[in-house]
């Protein structure tokens, strides 16, 4: 769809099947429904408003939706855990961690900052926060993914979530435009698989191409499908939610 804007497409979208070796749970599946849609000249504050509607519209005689809170992940964590995600570091959250979750899983990287920012998210905060609809927003640079960086004082990647009832429903992005930028995340991300023993991905270089040929200012998001049907039918798993879960393949 990146090269589709590229192109000159304009705003497009996408309703399709994608697959995530490895993740199977209450809350995912390795094959799920995805949609996702790109709106050029839209900034990623207005592409929350956009969601917030179509999930307004979605759930209308359903499920009782009201527009999301919108906090900015510094102070959302801070509200949490009393901590800086900016200027903590690794022994220190590990700390946190294991004095509020107790031991932490195997094999957790030591080196870097991220996983233990998204174990203490994803096992102590998200469980706070399930009578909320909330977007966190303007996330640490190095959880950047596909999104631009902004240079505040505090430098921030303009990329969003949102949670409905305590579960990630939508990641949006401030769509990263610049090429070299592009492919030196790509190249970082492998130095990290060759690191962990993963096998390296090869660049995609038809993406890279479209980059530099020139992507339009935009900004695009991905929304679980399969997860807002569990939560509009308020079903216990996802795998009910699903024709064919990994269970009855």
């Amino acid at each position: 769809m990146k090269r589709l804007l590229a192109a000159g497409s304009g705003p497009v979208y996408q309703l399709s099947h994608v697959f995530r070796n490895g993740e199977h749970g209450s809350r995912h599946n390795p094959e799920f429904m995805m949609l996702e849609w790109y709106r050029p000249g839209m900034d990623y504050h207005a592409l929350m408003d956009e969601v917030d509607a179509l999930l307004a519209f979605s759930l209308q005689g359903i499920r009782d939706y009201h527009p999301a809170r919108r906090v900015a992940y510094r102070a959302w964590f801070q509200e949490h855990t009393g901590l800086d995600p900016w200027s903590i570091d690794v022994p220190a959250l590990r700390d946190f961690a294991t004095r509020a979750l107790g031991p932490a899983p195997a094999g957790m990287d030591e080196t870097r900052l991220s996983p233990w920012l998204d174990l203490v998210v994803t096992h102590w905060i998200e469980p706070r926060i399930r009578d909320q609809t909330l977007f966190v927003f303007d996330f640490p640079p190095a959880q950047a993914s596909l999104a631009r960086l902004r240079n505040d004082p505090v430098p921030v990647a303009e990329r969003f979530e949102l949670y409905l009832g305590g579960i990630e429903l939508a990641n949006g992005f401030h769509e990263l435009a610049d090429a070299a930028e592009q492919r030196s995340r790509f190249e970082a991300d492998n130095r990290l698989r060759e690191q962990w023993g993963l096998p390296v991905i090869p660049l995609d270089e038809s993406l890279l191409g479209a980059l530099a040929h020139g992507l339009p200012d935009s900004s695009g998001v991905a929304l679980g499908v399969d997860r807002l049907v569990m939560l509009a039918a308020d079903l216990p798993e996802i795998s009910a939610a699903l024709p064919f879960s990994l269970q009855r393949i």
